[in-house]
């Protein structure tokens, strides 16, 4: 009876590293951002070296989205990032593509290949992606001016209207939330 219970002990102990190893390693995130939050600030480093922080972008409506170069979903929506960054940029959109564990040449041939302008920032351990929940990709999340998280949006393809009927919707609310002060 007791080496019964020592090898269910064992089992457990051996389920709970693999565990803690999957969320360390793989990136299983953590909790998905509640929306009416604030965004979870942080700062990762652009294919040029320069260095990017959540804060930076208040004021403008920020689309943080989380892909890979091996994911074909992500690959597919990145065209309507584009079209709706070329669009809407001047407007206060903001796009911030954030590429979870690759290799730096690997992304920048890609995003050289494919002429995407809006910031590519790179998040080689994985840390960016737990704050913000994400397992699985595509995961794109629209925070608003004041940096509160007010979509959360994991696998779906984006599209350019959909992007834009939500740029709207979130800059109708700003302004009416302005105009009632």
């Amino acid at each position: 009876m007791t080496s019964l219970i020592g090898r269910l002990f064992l089992g457990l102990v051996v389920v709970g590293i693999g565990t803690a190893l999957c969320v360390s390693v793989w990136g299983m995130g953590s909790r998905v951002p509640i929306q009416g939050t604030t965004a979870a600030e942080f700062e990762l480093t652009d294919l040029q070296g320069g260095n990017h922080r959540l804060s930076q972008y208040r004021g403008k409506v920020v689309l943080l989205n989380f892909w890979a170069t091996w994911c074909v979903p992500c690959t597919k929506e990145m065209p309507a990032m584009q079209a709706a960054y070329d669009r809407l940029k001047d407007k206060g959109l903001v796009v911030l593509a954030v590429n979870e564990l690759e290799d730096v040449d690997q992304v920048r041939a890609h995003i050289e290949e494919n002429s995407h302008t809006f910031p590519v920032l790179l998040d080689p351990n994985n840390h960016v992606a737990n704050l913000y929940g994400v397992y699985g990709l595509p995961v794109t999340v629209f925070i608003d001016r004041q940096g509160i998280v007010q979509e959360y949006l994991k696998g779906g393809l984006l599209t350019e209207e959909r992007i834009h009927r939500i740029f709207e919707q979130l800059t109708t609310d700003q302004q009416k939330l302005a105009l009632r002060k």
